[in-house]
């Protein structure tokens, strides 16, 4: 991965999301592609009891509030000694991102822990992000401290196209990992699938793997999965975004719907 788009927001999740992008920057030789979204406020666009009279305040505002933000970050990244630059754009959060995202690698995104309460909580994004556009998505938990590369990795595999697009995505990262565990769950009521394909392709692609086949029980595959990376003590997961729309209001599948929401580890996730 030579091009790491990093989300630029004000919010609890940006240490978190600067310092994968960091670690990315120096494990792969990445260029940093900082991109900062100004979104118009909500009492602008609606124009509910004349708030487009305010806009030119509000407007200036933001710009001000932007600027200091770039400025702290760009300085923080000439003390990290990485490549990067800036970019400025103006619409909606998503689908700024994905534009800017066309000719990037990987995005890296916040995964909140818990409901957005204020404007400091991180926007939950990445669900829109992983089934929106054809880029992978690097999910950082607000609170995660780092983005262990090195460390033991843990691919979800069930044959599935969107679980291939995620691994094919991976190899450049899954080749620096120290251990690469490739889980499956065995599922009596889904139709058989080779679970030594993944394995095979990774190999193929110099990525030495250990292979397990974690029994479901009566448990549902997400719980069952959620126990896998912790026996495994994974530090990040590799893993397919499933759902059923690509509209502002996602359904997604149990198992992504969860981890999303209890995972504390990086999630590398591609649809």
């Amino acid at each position: 991965m030579k091009s790491a788009l990093l989300h630029i927001h004000d919010d609890l999740g940006a240490e978190s999301r600067l310092q994968a992008a960091c670690d990315l920057a120096r494990s792969c030789e990445a260029h940093i592609q900082c991109v900062q979204v100004r979104s118009a406020p909500s009492l602008m666009t609606a124009d509910i009891y004349g708030g487009a009279a305010f806009a030119p305040a509000i407007t200036e505002e933001l710009r001000q509030i932007d600027d200091r933000l770039r400025i702290q970050i760009e300085d923080r990244l000439k003390r990290e000694g990485v490549s990067w630059e800036w970019r400025h754009v103006d619409g909606e959060t998503v689908s700024a991102l994905l534009r800017a995202a066309r000719l990037s690698d990987v995005i890296v995104a916040t995964l909140p822990e818990g409901a957005r309460k204020d404007f400091q909580d991180p926007l939950p994004i990445v669900p829109d992000l992983a089934l929106g556009g054809r880029t992978p998505v690097l999910a950082m938990p607000q609170s995660a401290k780092s983005f262990a590369i090195s460390g033991r990795a843990v691919v979800a595999w069930d044959g599935s196209q969107e679980a291939a697009s995620a691994i094919k995505a991976a190899i450049p990262l899954l080749r620096l990992a120290r251990e690469v565990h490739v889980v499956t769950v065995e599922e009596a009521d889904k139709r058989a699938f080779p679970s030594t394909e993944a394995p095979e392709y990774l190999s193929r692609h110099d990525v030495s793997v250990q292979m397990h086949s974690w029994p479901r029980g009566g448990d549902a595959v997400e719980a069952v999965l959620l126990d896998a990376i912790s026996s495994l003590a994974a530090d990040w997961v590799v893993m397919g975004a499933f759902g059923h729309s690509r509209l502002r209001e996602l359904v997604f599948g149990g198992v992504t719907r969860r981890m999303l929401r209890e995972t504390r580890i990086p999630l590398l996730l591609a649809h």
